[in-house]
């Protein structure tokens, strides 16, 4: 018996990381090589299941070609889903709207599309004119959704170790010239990585 039930699991296993097919709408999550930086984000933040995401971006076809629109390198963009996969050496996490709120993603695309061109948020401040990762998909569906269907919260930039503010943290708002907005609202992979508005569907390698 024991070991009928751990050959389900495995079977389930199996199926739940190998047999997803994407669909439009569908948020991908990851763990982006992106060096001390996404090390510090991974530190203070936690995705489903306790896995480390320090990177997302919006499932988007056309004609039968796979996309991805995301905020990363200098702006809003839309990119090959075959080159997003390679920013990372891990699995990703595939994340699907509810069905009730599914009728909402063909206006968050239309709206993530319109951004296409929008500089970077490299101040990681909600609301500036600017996106990083998730918080394009945060006012994707704030638009789409007419309220907010995922959560802000109080950002930190301490190592919840010492209470201190992560070296690299604190070296990098020392040359954008700005204070570290440590407490102002904001949103990230993680975080809705974990929304009860989406259910993780499967992993891809």
């Amino acid at each position: 018996m024991k070991k009928t039930i751990l050959l389900f699991l495995l079977i389930s296993l199996f199926s739940f990381s190998q047999n997803v097919k994407l669909k439009i709408g569908d948020i991908l999550f990851q763990s982006m090589n992106c060096g001390p930086l996404c090390e510090a984000i991974n530190e203070v933040t936690e995705g489903y299941q306790g896995k480390d995401f320090s990177h997302l971006g919006m499932v988007y076809i056309k004609n039968d070609s796979i996309f991805v629109i995301e905020a990363a390198g200098a702006a809003v963009k839309i990119t090959p889903y075959e080159t997003f996969k390679t920013y990372t050496n891990e699995e990703m996490f595939v994340g699907r709207l509810k069905r009730k709120y599914q009728k909402y993603i063909p206006e968050a695309i239309t709206f993530s599309l319109q951004q296409v061109g929008v500089p970077y948020d490299d101040e990681y401040l909600y609301d500036n004119g600017k996106y990083y990762c998730s918080e394009l998909i945060y006012d994707a569906f704030l638009h789409a959704y007419k309220k907010p269907l995922f959560d802000l919260f109080p950002m930190t930039f301490k190592s919840p170790e010492s209470n201190d503010f992560f070296e690299v943290w604190a070296d990098y708002y020392k040359k954008l010239k700005m204070e570290i907005p440590e407490g102002q609202l904001g949103c990230n992979p993680g975080g809705i990585s974990t929304s009860n508005k989406l259910k993780i569907v499967g992993t891809i390698e």
